[in-house]
Order: structure tokens, then sequence, then C-alpha cells
């Protein structure tokens, strides 16, 4: 069990170390196989997420010295949630907490893509700081 548990995380650290290859690997095979574009590229954004999710921790925790990355993206994705939530109920009067979770975490995919990009960017910046 314990080989599986780390051939996962191997698996899992080798996909989210460039999230742009995974989301590329989905959206061209689901849309050549079944031939839906569009169900394709929401299906490779849900799947990155949760690799975008993990790098931005990592770098997070890296650049800034602590281990608050993983609990301020789950306060920042709760936060959405209930202000969609919020906002759901205001206008409709119900609450679908089906689209509310889908939209919160296709939100987060846009947010998580741009914080990979300053966090690398910031990242290699104190690298060749530190190094030089």
């Amino acid at each position: 069990m314990e080989v599986l548990w780390e051939s996962a995380k191997q698996v899992y650290a080798f996909l989210a170390v460039i999230p742009v290859v995974p989301f590329v690997l989905i959206y061209l095979g689901y849309s050549a196989y079944f031939g839906d574009r569009k169900k394709a590229f929401r299906l490779a954004m849900d799947i990155t997420t949760a690799l975008l999710i993990g790098c931005v921790t990592v770098l997070f925790n890296r650049i800034f010295g602590s281990s608050f990355g993983f609990f301020g993206i789950l306060l920042l994705l709760l936060l959405g949630a209930g202000l969609l939530g919020n906002l759901q109920y205001r206008s409709k009067g119900r609450i679908d907490a089906k689209r509310i979770f889908r939209g919160v975490w296709r939100i987060g995919f846009f947010v998580m893509s741009m914080l990979y990009i300053l966090f690398m960017i910031m990242g290699m910046g104190q690298t060749f700081l530190l190094a030089g």
C-alpha cells in the first residue's frame, strides 16, 4: 500500500509542476475521443484546478516561508462559495449547491492560474536575487 501511495504522490507531483501539460493532454484527448470541445475544456479546467491548488500552495509556502498556503486557498474558495450562495439566494430565492460548487471551482481555476504565474515569477526572482 505504501508503494501505491508513493507512486500516486510522484504522479501528482510530476503533473502539478507544469499544470499546462495535463490541461492540454486532457483537452486534446477528450475532444479527440468524444468530439465535444466545450465539454473537453470544462473537464480540463476541473482537473487542472486540483493540480493548481497544490502547486500554488507549495509556491506560496516557499516564497513566504509559511505553511498557510493551503488554508488560505481553502478560505478564499469558501468565501467565494458564501458570496455566490448569497447572490444566488437573493436573486432566485433558493440555493443550488452543485452550481455554487461548480462556479467556485471554475473561478478558482482562473484565480489559481493567475496566482501560479505570479508566484512562479516571484519565486524565480527570489532565486536569482539570492543566488547573485
